[in-house]
């Protein structure tokens, strides 16, 4: 990605709209999404400031690509990932480079295909039972019930659904109060951000004590020798045999760090991605019937489980374009590691740059009609690896999409299968835009469908009903697991 003739980051233009010391930070916080779409006219690279900082926001989705899989160059870092640390430490997707290979190889039997079957499988039981839960007529506040869902699989996927209610209701009260304050701790100058208001000593507070619950739940388990079938037993006793010894394992230090990253994304990405994907068939009601057929026929009266997936392709479909259209990784940063050059324009090291799945997935020469909900456009062809970056690329791709994917279309499906959805309400509804593409608010109405293969399959029992946080929050890179 050189060129003959190099220029410094200064020649990079800047977006229109900076101001002294707050930089972009008003149109930002104001209305993110209309401010980076304002940018897509630039064709290569522009240059934004957050506060007295400026960082390269990247246009060209080769250039993105390039940059993602060029993770020793471009390394994990920027105000996200700084903002990031502060909450689940040096996990698999904030760690820099260094750390990254280590702990990817000790990460990844957690997400084997073997693993991945038994995932499923409580997947579609909890979706099922999340879905038998509620009434003809029904209101849903989407975002909550589908953090109720996915809040339920992490739970028994991470944790073998065993931690104590009061832990669990202390991990969740204090996550919430840490990621409702995330965007704004991002956009704001650091000088700003060290204030000592209010609001700064509750997510100080809130931080030290969710720290100190997952340090304790991983105790616990290191103590315990029973192998749970769970994510956190596969991280205890995973071994590096690429080692020196050979016998190389995660530290408690780690150990809590991968817990809380897998635990935040598990729940938060997954369902905002539901509740979008559940959205968008309530307003596309020949979608939503076709995917009622299709569930009808391949459930036939069963609950949705890894069996059904291959058959599963409007489903499927529909989650791709869900993806597309809102990435909950909407921005995303790096920073330069080493001096490098990138299209002809020298960087030092330490610059930051911006990667926006969003823009890149609504720019009109890679998508026909790009603002437009249609999932035909993956029939019989699979997402460009330059174009649809909705986990990332490279060696920093999430770990856990094929995770994500999973619980997704087997939740869409489980909803199918019961239930009509309708808009309430004539606005159109607008993403809440924070670390994620938030859908915070989000409300569907209900109505049972009366010829169904689903309806009549048996309620299934779960474990204990779960505090869940009221307002989604941040997972890394807003990925469903991790980068």
């Amino acid at each position: 990605m050189t060129e003959t003739t190099t220029t410094t980051t200064a020649s990079i233009p800047l977006a229109p709209g900076a101001l002294p010391l707050l930089g972009h930070a008003l149109p930002l916080l104001r209305d993110p999404l209309a401010f980076i779409r304002s940018l897509a006219g630039y064709p290569r690279m522009v240059r934004v400031r957050l506060g007295p900082t400026s960082a390269v926001l990247i246009c060209d989705p080769t250039l993105t690509r390039h940059i993602f899989v060029n993770d020793r160059t471009f390394d994990k870092g920027g105000p996200i990932y700084d903002r990031i640390r502060e909450v689940i430490g040096d996990g698999l997707s904030t760690c820099p480079y260094p750390l990254h290979r280590r702990q990817r190889r000790l990460c990844q039997p957690s997400f084997h295909p073997q693993r991945l079957h038994g995932y499923a499988a409580v997947f579609g039981r909890a979706s099922h039972a999340t879905a038998g839960s509620w009434h003809d007529g029904q209101v849903l506040d989407v975002t909550r019930e589908m953090m109720t869902l996915t809040t339920q699989a992490t739970m028994e996927t991470m944790f073998s659904g065993s931690l104590p209610a009061d832990t669990l209701r202390r991990a969740l009260a204090d996550t919430n109060t840490v990621v409702s304050a995330f965007f704004r701790r991002m956009m704001t100058p650091a000088l700003l951000r060290r204030l000592p208001t209010p609001a700064k000593r509750r997510y100080d507070q809130a931080r030290a004590r969710l720290f100190a619950t997952i340090t304790e739940i991983v105790a616990a388990r290191r103590a315990d020798p029973t192998d749970h079938a769970d994510l956190l037993s596969a991280l205890v006793a995973a071994v590096d045999v690429e080692s020196r010894d050979h016998e190389q394992r995660l530290s408690d230090a780690e150990l809590a760090d991968q817990a809380l990253t897998f635990f935040l994304g598990g729940m938060e990405t997954t369902a905002i991605t539901l509740a979008w994907a559940l959205h968008l068939m309530a307003t596309h009601p020949e979608i939503q019937h076709a995917l009622q057929a299709e569930t009808d026929t391949v459930l036939a009266g069963a609950l949705p489980g890894p069996e059904h997936l291959p058959r599963l392709d409007l489903a499927t479909r529909v989650v791709t374009e869900t993806l597309r259209l809102y990435p909950p990784a909407w921005m995303m940063t790096r920073t330069v590691a080493q001096e490098a050059e990138l299209d002809g324009v020298r960087l030092r090291r330490g610059d930051t740059l911006v990667l926006s799945p969003y823009l890149i997935h609504r720019r009109p020469d890679l998508y026909a009609d790009p603002d437009r909900f249609d999932p035909d456009r993956w029939r019989g062809t699979s997402p460009d690896r330059t174009g649809y970056v909705p986990f990332g690329a490279g060696a920093r791709k999430c770990i856990g999409d094929q995770f994500a994917l999973t619980e997704a279309i087997l939740a869409l499906t489980a909803v199918a299968a019961r239930w009509e959805l309708s808009p309430v309400g004539e606005e159109p509804f607008r993403p809440k835009v924070e670390t994620s593409l938030s859908s915070r608010g989000l409300r569907l109405r209900l109505r049972r469908r009366t010829e169904t293969s689903g309806t009549d399959a048996p309620p299934v029992a779960t474990s204990q009903p779960l505090p869940v946080p009221s307002t989604p929050g941040p997972g890394p890179d807003a990925c469903p697991v991790a980068h």
